[in-house]
This record gives C-alpha cells, structure tokens and sequence, in this order.
C-alpha cells in the first residue's frame, strides 16, 4: 500500500515522530518514551510513515531501529517549492506596504 505524503503528514502524531527521528535513529521503544501514545500505537503510525515512504527500518541484532528517508521530504519540497514564489511575492509587496506605513510623513511626501 502507498499512501500519499499529505495523508501521512495529516496526523499529528505522525508528525511528532518524523520531529522526533529528525534528531537521528531510534528504536521504538525510545519513541514511545517520548510520545503520549503506547507501543502498539506507534508501531501503527511507524508503519504507516513506513508505508508513505517516510521512514526506514534497520535491524540492529534484535532492535529495529527507525530512521527518516530524505526522498519524500525532497519530493514535498519540490512540490512546495511551485507555490514559494506566489507566496514570497505577497509577502515582499506586504512588507514594502508596511514600510511604506512607517516611514515618516515627511519622507513619503518628498
């Protein structure tokens, strides 16, 4: 099963375990420390992150060990970065508005 990027990312508690491997590699166990949910639901939420292509797994003797992917993160940010420039462009002509709003009135009159 493949599910798509922004249907794995829509739950936050997904979203607080690629935070989490962001640090780097980590057993399960150690994510369950850090998260409010038991094992069995982090397992799930690892799986599905797994399935999205988020996250890898590599077995350390008898630990796994769960790391990010770099891929779908370059993918989401090559589709991000279609919509960067809409968004950087209105954020340009708000902030010369808003310097033109503070600037005193002498200076916008000259």
């Amino acid at each position: 099963m493949h599910l798509d990027p922004f249907e794995a990312l829509a739950e936050p508690t997904r979203r607080l375990i690629l935070e989490t491997l962001a640090a780097g590699e980590c057993p399960v166990n150690e994510l369950v420390a850090k998260l409010p949910i038991h094992q069995s639901g982090v397992s799930r939420h690892l799986r599905i992150l797994s399935d999205a292509g988020f996250v890898q797994v590599r077995a350390d003797g008898q630990r796994r060990l769960y790391s990010l992917r770099p891929e779908p993160f370059q993918q989401l940010d090559s589709w991000m970065s279609r919509y960067r420039t809409l968004w950087a462009g209105r954020l340009d002509r708000f902030g010369a508005a808003l310097e033109q709003r503070r600037a005193p009135k002498s200076r916008r009159h000259s």
